[in-house]
């Protein structure tokens, strides 16, 4: 790469504001990502295979899984060093981000903020150490953005719980050892904590995917699960459980994202200073300068907002239209890199030797998941407003 003195992933140096020990923990993981599965990554993404179990374990002893969360084997780390961390998992890939957001901030966090003692100390140190598996049952083949209509119930049998239903688009759910799953009942929507080897219970994984690829998503299927009273979590009823949980995992995708816009914008640059067409760099002309110029810029408004919105998280002020607003932002801003990206390194952008069109392509899905653009949106025009867009299913 020509020499410039400035960093074009981080053209404003926005790693700057951070402060000793998140740039620790930044230095921690990028080493960790770039060492032990960058090298491998373009080779599960074509296979589309993880290796889930020692994944999580390696997870486990660099201390990200639930890191933002405290005891139980958890660190309790800001909010902006699990940014961080998310950050720099999806620089190498979104599969990776998202094992370990489902992982922490959807299984984990359910558990840590609606469960019982007892389910806590039964689970939450054997996930933090990457022992166990979880993974959060919540989308549905009928429900996606309208989770109100979900079909899967649960219904007492003496003091027992029954589950009959379906989820679908499930991350992790092939290898989880436990399944926090949202159900119907009599008094609302609650979650339940399903042991994966409970008799009913099936997990399918979802074949021909085109777009993350290095990440196992299943179908859950629930046939008559019989768990014990116990199983429920007791500390919420309704859709503010679920929901709740997901604007923590949107949290992590507002910084993921920039991870992966700054692998695709460094990318760019390398391969447009190092290759020459017609005697000079392909950098040299003004069309392409053009487009680098606005990959920095859209790379960099994008590592800002992450970090304005996780001090705003520290400072226990974020307000969910918030997290919506960075989800919008930071995906749209991402996928735009990617793309852009993409056509400068010409036909050698779809190539797996070069990672953009990989997160172009895996950035389709995380446009889509947890929440889409258009809901993230109608989010954002309802705290301006004052008057909802949305609508309710009766």
């Amino acid at each position: 790469m020509v020499e410039t003195g400035t960093d074009p992933g981080d053209f404003l140096d926005v790693d700057g504001e951070l402060t000793a020990d998140e740039r620790d923990i930044r230095d921690t993981v990028r080493r960790f990502a770039n060492a032990e599965l960058a090298p491998h990554v373009a080779d599960w993404y074509e296979n589309a295979t993880l290796p889930a179990r020692d994944l999580a374990r390696e997870f486990g002893r660099l201390g990200v899984l639930g890191m933002h969360l405290s005891g139980y084997g958890c660190a309790g780390s800001s909010a902006v060093a699990y940014g961080i961390a998310c950050r720099e998992l999806e620089a190498v890939d979104s599969g990776l981000r998202s094992f370990v957001s489902v992982q922490g901030s959807l299984a984990m966090y359910a558990l840590h903020r609606f469960g019982s003692e007892e389910q806590k100390q039964r689970w939450l140190p054997v996930l933090a150490s990457g022992e166990a598996l979880g993974c959060f049952g919540l989308t549905e083949p009928e429900a996606g953005s309208d989770p109100a209509s979900m079909r899967t119930r649960a219904r007492r049998e003496g003091s027992d719980w029954v589950l009959d239903g379906t989820k679908l688009w499930i991350t992790n759910g092939t290898v989880a050892d436990v399944a926090v799953v949202w159900a119907r009942t009599d008094d609302g929507v609650r979650g339940f904590v399903v042991p994966t080897d409970t008799p009913g219970f099936s997990a399918r994984e979802i074949p021909r995917k085109l777009s993350l690829r290095a990440s196992l998503t299943a179908e859950l299927v629930l046939d008559g699960v019989r768990l014990p009273a116990d199983a429920v979590l007791p500390g919420v009823t309704g859709l503010k459980g679920p929901l709740s949980c997901l604007n923590e995992a949107r949290f992590g995708i507002v910084f993921g994202a920039v991870g992966a816009a700054r692998t695709c914008c460094e990318t760019a640059v390398e391969y447009t200073t190092t290759r020459s067409q017609f005697g000079q760099p392909l950098a040299a002309y003004q069309l392409t300068q053009r487009k680098l110029a606005d990959l920095v810029v859209e790379t960099t408004r994008a590592g800002l907002v992450a970090l304005r919105l996780g001090r705003l998280k520290d400072s226990g002020a974020l307000h969910h239209s918030q997290v919506s607003f960075g989800k919008l932002a930071n995906v749209r801003a991402a996928l735009d890199v990617a793309r852009t990206a993409r056509s400068l390194l010409g036909a050698n952008g779809i190539s797996l030797d070069y990672p953009v069109m990989r997160h172009a392509s895996n950035l389709e899905t995380v446009l889509t998941y947890e929440g889409t653009e258009e809901m993230h949106a109608l989010s954002v025009g309802q705290a301006v407003t004052g008057v909802s867009a949305f609508r309710v299913s009766s």
